[in-house]
């Protein structure tokens, strides 16, 4: 199957929102991903098969040099085809670009698949945010990437 990436349009947004909902103990509204596709900060990425279906998508925003990893999601259905490597991939590559020097993100202490795949990238578990989640006070593990933009 050939996946497209590409950033976010408006056209997106409905597919962003039936993922966010499949994916997420706590999915972005619409009005939240809305809001996030003006937000000058924000970079999205969409992966899309070759029908232009949005099948994941990923965000980062983009702070001088610092790039803080929103979300990212894979429709359930494309699960295992490593398209959640492709788009943090093209993340990383858009930092770089944008010489950002170091990447965050908050992943939940169960997300066992999220924390493997940033620890693929060598993003590194530093922290550790108690009860972060407010739907079932579960922790948070705040990981890092400070390598941005020098050569693996």
């Amino acid at each position: 199957m050939k996946i497209n990436l590409s950033p976010i349009n408006e056209s997106h947004i409905d597919g962003i929102l039936e993922i966010s909902n499949l994916s997420f103990h706590m999915p972005w509204s619409r009005e939240s991903i809305e809001n996030e596709f003006r937000n000058r900060l924000a970079h999205y990425i969409i992966a899309e098969d070759e029908k232009g279906k949005v099948i994941g998508y990923g965000g980062v925003w983009i702070v001088v040099d610092e790039g803080d990893i929103t979300n990212i999601a894979v429709h359930p259905d494309y699960r295992g085809q490593h398209i959640g490597s492709m788009i943090l991939e093209e993340m990383i590559r858009v930092c770089s670009s944008h010489s950002v020097t170091a990447m965050t993100l908050e992943v939940r202490k169960s997300n066992m698949a999220a924390q493997n795949l940033y620890k693929k990238f060598g993003f590194i578990a530093e922290a550790v945010r108690p009860k972060y989640y407010e739907d079932n006070d579960e922790d948070a593990i705040l990981m890092w990437k400070r390598d941005i933009g020098q050569k693996q």
